[in-house]
Parts: C-alpha cells; sequence; structure tokens
C-alpha cells in the first residue's frame, strides 16, 4: 500500500498516512473519478472501514481528501454514530489530523496560508472554499484552460459537465444565483464552479 500511495501523495506525507490508514484499520480504495465527490467514509457490514478517493485528484488535494475521509472514521469511532457528518466533531478531529500535515515539507508555501484559513474552520468539501479550491487546481495534470462561474459576467449563459444550460444571476454572500433555462429554477453556485461558457 505504501508504494501506492507514494504515487498519489506528496513524498513527505507518506509515512504518517500509512500510519493513520494502519492505525484505523483502513481499507483504501482508489477509483476513477466521480465528478460530484472527490472520495468517501463507509462502515461496511462487516464493520472493515472503506475510504474511496478519486485517483485523479492532485496530490496536494488527494492528501486532504484522505485526511478527510479518515477523520469521518476517527469522529464516529469517537462521538458515535449519530453526530453530523461535517459537524462540530468531525472538524476537531479533521483539524487534528490535518496539522502535522500542513507544513513546507508537505505543501508548497503558497499553499500554506491558505490552508491555514481553511482549517480555521474547515467545511464539507475543501471546493466549497473557492480560493483554497482554485489555487489547488493549479497543480490539477489537465492544465486546460478553467472557466470558473465567478468570472463570468452577469447574465451569461453556461453549461453544466452535465449539459445542463443555466444562466448566471447576482451574487449572494458567497454564492451565484443562476437560472437554469430548461426548467426556471434557481440554483445557487459556488464562485469556483467549473463551467463551459455559451454566450456571454
Amino acid at each position: 500500500m505504501e508504494e501506492v500511495l507514494r504515487k498519489y501523495i506528496p513524498e513527505r506525507a507518506v509515512s504518517p498516512s500509512m500510519d493513520l490508514i494502519r492505525t484505523n484499520e483502513v481499507h483504501l480504495k482508489i477509483v476513477n473519478e466521480r465528478v460530484t465527490r472527490h472520495g468517501d467514509y463507509r462502515r461496511l457490514a462487516d464493520g472493515k472501514h472503506l475510504i474511496t478517493v478519486n485517483a485523479t485528484l492532485n496530490k496536494y488535494r488527494f492528501l486532504i481528501t484522505l485526511i478527510h475521509e479518515i477523520a469521518h472514521l476517527v469522529a464516529f469511532k469517537k462521538y458515535g454514530r449519530h453526530i453530523k457528518p461535517h459537524g462540530a466533531e468531525w472538524k476537531r478531529t479533521f483539524q487534528y489530523l490535518m496539522l502535522p500535515f500542513i507544513r513546507p515539507e508537505v505543501f508548497p508555501s503558497k499553499l500554506l496560508p491558505l490552508l491555514a484559513k481553511h482549517f480555521r474552520n474547515p467545511k464539507a468539501s475543501s471546493s466549497t472554499d473557492a480560493m483554497l479550491s482554485v489555487a489547488l487546481q493549479q497543480f490539477d495534470e489537465q492544465q486546460e484552460k478553467k472557466t470558473y462561474v465567478f468570472e463570468l459576467p452577469i447574465g451569461s449563459i453556461f453549461k453544466m459537465y452535465n449539459g445542463k444550460l443555466f444562466k448566471k444571476g447576482n451574487k449572494r454572500v458567497k454564492r451565484y444565483e443562476c437560472i437554469e433555462l430548461n426548467t426556471g429554477k434557481m440554483y445557487l453556485f459556488q464562485p469556483n464552479a467549473v463551467v463551459e461558457l455559451i454566450k456571454s
């Protein structure tokens, strides 16, 4: 497992990650990309702990996702299965587990301030932290130019990965109101949602 992990996360993170995997008896499965999630944790019927992480993530996002999912396992073990999946207990656990990794030996120095800010109050996904998400995407292997919702002028028509068309509206506190053209329903989009511009 250690050799496999070496392909997916920064070198200096391999040993402490393996310690967490062994200590918590994690069965780690690296899977093909799922658009809707980076990873997940499930306790199987036989009591084993299965964590899946997308193979297509860059090594920094992969590491964050792996520790995120291990934090679910540790929080459920410690506090019981009735806690909220991304509630206070999980946040404290995630912060604690992630702390040894937020160092210049593991992450590039330009990511460290964004990670420090993010982990003051970690979100359900690093993708909902727009600044951190855009910074992490710089390390993706496919470096084709991405278009984000926050870059589009209001009134632009854009397409999502699933083919649905939307019209960009005003910004609420953090997210943008966008109308799905086919149904007229309003959806809230994170500023860093990757889209295809159809008409501005």
